[in-house]
């Protein structure tokens, strides 16, 4: 009985993080519509962080053809 329990419990708090029983989203589409808007919006300013640390969005100075390097 106490397992049964535990897993009932258990279950219950997995559901409500994963947005089963509660939805992560209103039911109102307008409202629902700019709740995805701001979002996807977070999401890419999370990849223009990322190559922000990484130093991606910088202009390459190299050039696009190898250089010889020494006298000619």
């Amino acid at each position: 009985m106490r397992k049964w329990l535990l897993t009932i419990v258990i279950a219950c708090s997995l559901a409500t993080n994963t947005g089963c029983l509660l939805p992560g989203y209103s039911a109102d589409p307008s409202r629902r519509a700019q709740q995805l808007i701001y979002t996807s919006e977070n999401l890419r300013a999370m990849l223009d962080e990322w190559e922000r640390i990484w130093f991606l969005d910088m202009p390459s100075h190299l050039t696009p053809h190898s250089v010889h390097g020494g006298i000619i």
